[in-house]
């Protein structure tokens, strides 16, 4: 059994997989040796991986020492050819992103769409290239920077109906907010098919399930996107 963990900005996601196969996956709230040790105590862990955004800290090399855990970053091989130009500032979310995209849809032209704190939109093309993509805030960062930045906005939050416009402070703010960031995809995913043929979309993170039923039948949501690729980035190093 492998071992993977996503330490994200909010959350941290952890999965173990039969080879390709997920058999169990958690969410944590709380990061720590011990919630992993409970999560896969029932389980001979063969091999692990850590991918984090956060900088590297004592409870992750504890972490790590315990699992003989390879941790991602630059000089870790992946199997896909990555044109980023800056390495050390590239998420690690984002390259599992579209290395689990590849491994889904091979030789398909891919917008990656990763709807948590930061919003993230990435594009890998059909010959297997990481192109690069884009960063932009995130839905509840839209929000808390309304109310941080003001001295009288209310602090709100993802609201499952959108309305077209507001006719109030709060629902002005709610349209604003989630109208806006769906307007960007709208335009990026747009504009990506007339660049690029068959494309595919996929959303992956937190908010997807949102923009999933916000854009209906024009993407595919894979709320594991980022562990199937970190599963896939182990098994290339092995």
């Amino acid at each position: 059994m492998k071992l993977v963990i996503d330490i994200g900005n909010t959350n941290t996601k952890i999965a173990l997989f039969d080879e390709k196969k997920i058999v169990s996956t958690k969410i944590l709230q709380e990061f720590s040796l011990k919630s992993i040790i409970n999560f896969a105590s029932h389980y001979k862990i063969v091999s692990t991986i850590i991918s984090t955004v956060k900088t590297v800290n004592e409870e992750l090399l504890k972490i790590s020492k315990y699992f003989n855990a390879v941790i991602l970053d630059k000089e870790i091989l992946v199997p896909i050819k990555n044109q980023y130009k800056s390495l050390d500032t590239l998420g690690n979310d984002r390259l599992a992103g579209v290395v689990g995209a590849n491994v889904i849809w091979p030789k398909k032209n891919i917008v990656v769409i990763d709807a948590g704190t930061c919003l993230t939109i990435d594009l890998i093309s059909n010959e297997g290239e990481y192109l690069g993509g884009r960063i932009s805030p995130g839905i509840q960062m839209r929000f808390q920077s309304l109310n941080t930045f003001t001295d009288k906005l209310p602090l709100l939050k993802l609201e499952k109906s959108t309305p077209f416009i507001g006719d109030d402070s709060i629902s002005s703010i709610i349209s604003g907010v989630q109208q806006g960031i769906l307007a960007e995809i709208k335009s990026v995913i747009s504009d990506c098919r007339a660049q690029y043929s068959e494309l595919i979309v996929v959303v992956t993170g937190g908010d997807c399930f949102y923009f999933e039923k916000e854009l209906k039948k024009s993407i595919f949501a894979e709320p594991n996107l980022v562990l199937i690729g970190l599963n896939e980035i182990l098994d290339f190093n092995e």
